[in-house]
């Protein structure tokens, strides 16, 4: 009876910890940031040579999956006039870090090699120039699809960072 009753005690007091712990890290998520309205700029291709189809596909997936997610009611392309009107107007450049450019032969024959991989500083920037987050952002593709598929992969998990941190602060989001 004794054993049973130090059991329970050992259990109740493991899940009052493993609660606590959940609730205080839940606590601690950071406040979205207010953005109605995103600029996205081309991405350069100086440090590292980026093919043309590559960098095409990377604006304009990163665009699209901006515009899917709806985290921000507008977003301009660049040099688009309008942006400059744009209250609480964010910047987003991106810089190539790292790129591999795979076989896509090699990656349909063996699932070991031929992965394409690329990894973009993005800088999201407010109308000044100050940084508001930086983050080192990878696309892949490893098992089936072409090359250019981690242009796709990289602009999804660009749009998922900018929907955890930013907010259009309308009720909508």
């Amino acid at each position: 009876m004794r054993t049973n009753f130090k059991n329970a005690l050992a259990v109740f007091v493991l899940l009052t910890l493993c609660f606590a712990g959940q609730l205080r890290a839940e606590a601690k998520q950071p406040a979205k940031m207010k953005a109605s309205a995103v600029e996205v700029k081309m991405i350069p291709s100086d440090e590292l040579t980026l093919p043309p189809e590559f960098q095409v596909s990377l604006y304009e997936n990163l665009i699209e999956q901006l515009q899917k997610r709806a985290v921000f009611p507008r977003v301009y392309r660049d040099g688009d006039r309008n942006a400059g009107n744009a209250a609480d107007l964010i910047t987003l450049e991106c810089t190539v870090v790292k790129f591999n450019k795979g076989n896509e032969t090699l990656r349909q024959v063996t699932t070991i090699a031929g992965a394409t991989s690329m990894t973009l500083r993005c800088d999201f920037m407010d109308k000044q120039g100050n940084s508001l987050l930086v983050r080192d952002i990878t696309g892949k593709v490893r098992f089936f699809g072409g090359n250019l598929k981690a242009t796709y992969d990289f602009a999804k998990k660009t749009a998922k960072v900018a929907d955890e941190n930013f907010s259009s602060g309308t009720s909508g989001s």
